[in-house]
């Protein structure tokens, strides 16, 4: 089973609407017996709480439903996942710092963006403060670089969808 974790700040925005996307694409491609993913915060903000009501009502008016309560990612999760996505090159820091020196593990860490058209590697930004436009904006992001991150899986994991 081929695991992924999305990660952002306080785990009720970004990570559980890449959650969510994926799993709906993974679902749709028949690969739930393969691929696996969850979502995390690298803060304490929102553990045990739902994702914010704009990215659930952006999930629902995209057809994509979100069952997740916040969580803080952990340093055993580097050996449990296999890829780890970070949304923004600050939660990319805050994951790297997790390792331990010279220590190796499982996963490989990325940010959501290195998936995109342009392998741009950018942040998805943090709709938070702003209005629903944001959320959609967000939402559209994801879309693409995790359609395109399924399709990397598809062909280095040499899947049959």
């Amino acid at each position: 089973m081929i695991q992924v974790l999305f990660v952002c700040l306080g785990n009720i925005c970004r990570s559980p609407l890449a959650e969510g996307i994926f799993k709906k694409l993974v679902r749709e491609a028949g690969l739930e017996q393969v691929i696996d993913s969850d979502s995390a915060g690298t803060s304490r903000w929102h553990i045990d709480e739902p994702p914010d009501t704009r990215s659930i009502q952006i999930a629902e008016n995209n057809n994509v439903h979100l069952d997740h309560l916040g969580k803080q990612i952990i340093r055993r999760d580097l050996d449990k996942f296999d890829y780890i996505l970070a949304m923004d090159n600050e939660n990319l820091e805050n994951i790297l710092s997790l390792q331990h020196p010279g220590q190796d593990h499982k996963a490989k860490i990325m940010m959501m963006r290195d998936f995109d058209d342009q392998r741009s590697g950018t942040d998805i930004p943090d709709p938070y403060y702003g209005g629903q436009n944001g959320f959609q904006h967000v939402f559209d992001l994801l879309e693409e670089s995790l359609s395109n991150f399924l399709d990397f899986l598809i062909r280095d994991h040499h899947l049959k969808s």
